[in-house]
């Protein structure tokens, strides 16, 4: 029996649409694990991201160093130990003025409280209206229904454990950004070993390197950058008379992290210190007028002038990864939200198929610069 070949081709098969259906579903149930097993190990993940975005930025000194006959696990050892060192003397430093400040809350609360004198009348008047309220409510209700109060932990036992926690958390993170830096180029041997074709080794090797370099260089400069808009704020601050300068100084470095929620953050922070420091009003604005316009300069002409305009993001991605990271991982989450956003942009930049998607991620400017 032969076959005519003029014949027209048999239909493509019924079951396609199906199929594209049944992927579709499919990539649905994988996403939603993806985020239940992201939020279900936070406690695990996190420690681990942490360390690859540390490894990532102090990746660039490794390489000088290492041009330079310096062994890549003598400098990571170095750099590892220099930074839980700053951390620690960090912390001890700053330990002492946060609780003289949680200790002086009620203090500060009560001076805020004179200066808005009216509002608090308006604020006793809501507050004994609700408990009235909620008085008669009880009186209706039977008096026979015994009420379950579930004992909370204490707050020195909550610190205590958040503290281990959090200490955790560290030692975990050094020791693998130790192991990360120290390996050197293993990764890039394993990548070009998995790759088939000396072709497909070339191409990998360049995309590695350079979605590398590009993210190290953003991680660092942006360290560097915020790191030096906390020196100033907090010299700025001590000059003005703001009480525990130096935690603030600390704040608005790593509230910096969050772009334009970490400095609305700390403008209202330091406001509502300043103005319960200072008598006047005038002078009391004086402070978060400050911490506003070092903000201001370091978001539109520092770090644009430091990391060019390439890396920038668009503003809605900004906020929907911050509220995504914070909703899965909390603070810790909503600080690594941006850099995350960053590693992801770039990985996506230097696949075709993922183009489209870091262009979404880009800023407008970058866009435009890219169709011109």
């Amino acid at each position: 029996m032969t076959t005519d070949p003029q014949a027209p081709a048999p239909p493509a098969s019924d079951a396609s649409p199906g199929s594209t259906r049944l992927q579709k579903y499919v990539g649905c149930i994988l996403f939603l694990m993806v985020i239940y097993s992201l939020y279900v190990g936070r406690e695990f993940l996190t420690p681990i991201v942490l360390a690859f975005l540390l490894a990532l930025t102090l990746s660039p000194i490794v390489r000088f160093l290492s041009k330079r006959s310096v062994p890549a696990a003598i400098s990571a050892t170095l750099l590892i130990i220099l930074t839980a060192l700053f951390i620690s003397a960090l912390v001890y430093v700053t330990s002492g003025p946060i609780s003289a400040l949680v200790a002086d809350a009620p203090a500060i609360g009560q001076k805020l409280q004179d200066k808005a004198h009216s509002l608090q009348m308006t604020v006793e008047k809501a507050i004994k209206a609700t408990a009235q309220i909620d008085s008669a409510t009880e009186a209706v209700a039977d008096s026979n229904v015994q009420k379950v109060v579930v004992a909370q932990p204490g707050i020195l036992s909550r610190a205590a454990g958040n503290a281990v926690s959090i200490g955790t958390t560290l030692a975990i993170t050094f020791v693998l950004s130790l192991f990360l830096l120290a390996s050197g180029t293993l990764f890039y041997e394993k990548i070009i070993q998995s790759a088939p074709k000396l072709s497909d080794k070339k191409k990998a090797l360049r995309v590695v390197y350079n979605v590398e370099r590009e993210i190290s260089r953003y991680l660092f400069t942006i360290t560097i950058i915020n790191g030096l808009l906390g020196v100033t704020i907090g010299i700025g601050l001590w000059f003005i008379g703001i009480p525990n300068a130096l935690v603030w100084g600390v704040a608005a470095a790593i509230l910096n992290f969050l772009p334009y929620i970490g400095a609305l953050l700390t403008v209202i922070v330091v406001a509502v210190i300043s103005l319960a420091t200072f008598d006047g009003i005038l002078i009391g604005l004086l402070a978060p007028a400050f911490v506003l316009t070092c903000n201001i300069v370091e978001g539109q002409f520092v770090t644009p002038l430091m990391l060019g305009r390439r890396l920038e993001l668009n503003t809605v991605a900004v906020f929907i990864s911050i509220s995504f990271w914070s909703w899965i991982w909390g603070f810790i989450g909503a600080l690594l939200a941006v850099p995350i956003l960053v590693v992801i942009k770039v990985i996506c930049d230097h696949f075709e198929p993922l183009q489209a998607f870091g262009n979404f991620l880009s800023a407008q400017q970058t866009i435009n610069k890219s169709e011109e």
